[in-house]
């Protein structure tokens, strides 16, 4: 059985981890997952407890906010990974202070462990790219770097969905509506 890399992308509470982790628990028992958020605030605090809920004792997770090639690589022997969310780690690598071609080179990194095909992977990722322009360096910054580390994970990818509206849709190899009941 080939396994496969599967990008899933959209904005924020279109129904992207609870695809993920649907998907996920069909695609073996052995589950890995790797969160990259960290508890920043309050509001962070209970999201991450949500998600932490969502996914039950299904998976074993993994918190890595900048480290994520080396957490992938501590996950060989599983079915399937998750990572939730590339975002949160550009921004997080982003806000250490790395330099956009320090970042790229993680990025190409992580493509390198999940193109050894050690498990399914399954990415999740914000699409920022639609929204407003930043009117911050900062903010231009990181929807940059997004468009860059996206474009790399998606060559890489055998699959991409995108979610909106609570409604995922495959955009690689060929365009359709996949059948997903969101949460709200």
């Amino acid at each position: 059985m080939t396994r496969k890399i599967i990008l899933i992308g959209g904005g924020v509470r279109s129904g992207k981890s609870a695809f993920a982790v649907k998907c996920a628990l069909t695609m073996g028992e052995r589950r890995g997952f790797i969160a990259t958020a960290t508890r920043s605030d309050d509001e962070m605090n209970a999201r991450i407890e949500r998600h932490r809920v969502d996914r039950d004792d299904a998976f074993t997770t993994v918190e890595e906010p900048l480290a994520l090639a080396e957490a992938l690589e501590s996950l060989a022997g599983h079915d399937l990974v998750v990572v939730d969310c590339l975002t949160h780690w550009l921004s997080n690598l982003l806000i250490a202070k790395r330099s956009n071609d320090d970042i790229l080179k993680r990025v190409d990194e992580a493509v390198a462990v999940l193109q050894k095909r050690l498990f399914h992977a399954l990415l999740v990722s914000n699409e920022v790219g639609m929204s407003v322009h930043p009117p911050t360096p900062l903010g231009r910054a990181f929807v940059e770097l997004c468009g860059f580390a996206h474009q790399r994970f998606a060559r890489a990818a055998d699959e991409v969905h995108l979610a909106v509206l609570g409604t995922i849709l495959r955009i690689k190899p060929a365009p359709g509506a996949v059948a997903h009941e969101g949460s709200a």
